[in-house]
């Protein structure tokens, strides 16, 4: 059914399947009920869907822990072999979307298999299907180990103005996301009834809930679960839909559905890959597999 719904027109010369199965079982926030949660077992029927598809690529998107866990990566080493003797070759990579432009410390694990004949196509030579390291995983010089090379600044009482960092990138600091806003979304945010709202210093994000982001820092992993939204740095507020999707690096011209709940609406942003993170890995990968393009051009 899903080659017949993709191919409804004319078989693409090289097939993929991009997807994120859901990552609830094997972040460290969740409760770590790996590849039997309910959650978890998806990622399995996603490998066993890649298994009866065969595409030429693949992409696989999941939380960290699945790689940093012992029992999680247990679970990661038996779907790579399964994979591997499907004939794909795998390189995995964990990125931060701090290091590729986005002001938030968020990483995620990504898996890139390739058909053999695809790769050797690709790189001119053959890839053993045990090698790693072979796919071109995006670099940006300019925001490389950026969350300790730059002089962050420390909390700040709420409701002074803290000075302005001059070192520091202005596109990985949450005031760059907050400025001139757009209208959709803007105004989607919970009431404030806690007195938090108004005591909180700003940059404290150490607690376990009420984390005030700082206006001249990045913001910490966005994870609105359960109505826990990152507060506003100078107002006594959490962020707003729009403000979380700016933190996201969401485009302006994306709108959430207002009939939707807030609720809906949070956990749709919290739960997605930064859109700048997503784009440098689609961009690389389909530079890499340009000469698979051609060579399959030739050959008709």
């Amino acid at each position: 059914m899903i080659k017949k719904q993709a191919f409804a027109e004319e078989a693409p010369r090289i097939f993929g399947v991009i997807g994120g199965p859901p990552c609830p079982d094997f972040s460290k926030a969740g409760r770590h009920e790996g590849s039997n949660g309910k959650n978890g077992k998806l990622t399995k029927t996603y490998v066993n869907r890649i298994k009866a598809l065969i595409p030429d690529f693949f992409v696989l998107e999941n939380v960290a822990g699945l790689f940093r866990t012992k029992r999680h990566r247990a679970f990661l080493a038996e779907l790579e072999r399964r994979l591997e003797a499907n004939s794909y070759c795998l390189d995995l990579k964990i990125l931060n979307a701090l290091e590729l432009g986005v002001p938030q410390d968020r990483e995620r694990l990504i898996m890139i298999g390739i058909q053999s004949h695809v790769v050797k196509r690709c790189v001119g030579r053959n890839v053993a299907q045990t090698e790693r390291g072979w796919f071109p995983w995006p670099k940006l010089p300019k925001y490389r180990n950026a969350k300790t090379r730059f002089d962050w600044p420390a909390m700040s009482t709420f409701g002074k103005t803290p000075k302005r960092p001059k070192d520091i990138p202005r596109e990985l600091t949450v005031a760059e996301a907050l400025r001139g806003l757009p209208e959709a979304n803007s105004k989607d945010q919970f009431n404030a009834y806690s007195e938090r709202f108004s005591t909180v210093e700003e940059g404290d994000t150490k607690r376990k809930s009420f984390k005030r982001l700082h206006r001249y820092r990045f913001s910490p992993t966005a994870c609105y679960g359960h109505r826990e939204v990152h507060l506003h740095p100078c107002k006594k507020r959490r962020l707003s839909v729009r403000e979380a999707m700016r933190v996201q690096g969401i485009p302006d011209e994306y709108a959430l559905p207002a009939e939707s709940t807030l609720g809906a609406k949070f956990a749709i942003v919290s739960n997605g890959v930064p859109v700048p993170l997503a784009f440098h890995v689609a961009k690389n990968l389909k530079k890499f597999l340009k000469p698979a393009l051609r060579n399959h051009r030739a050959e008709r």
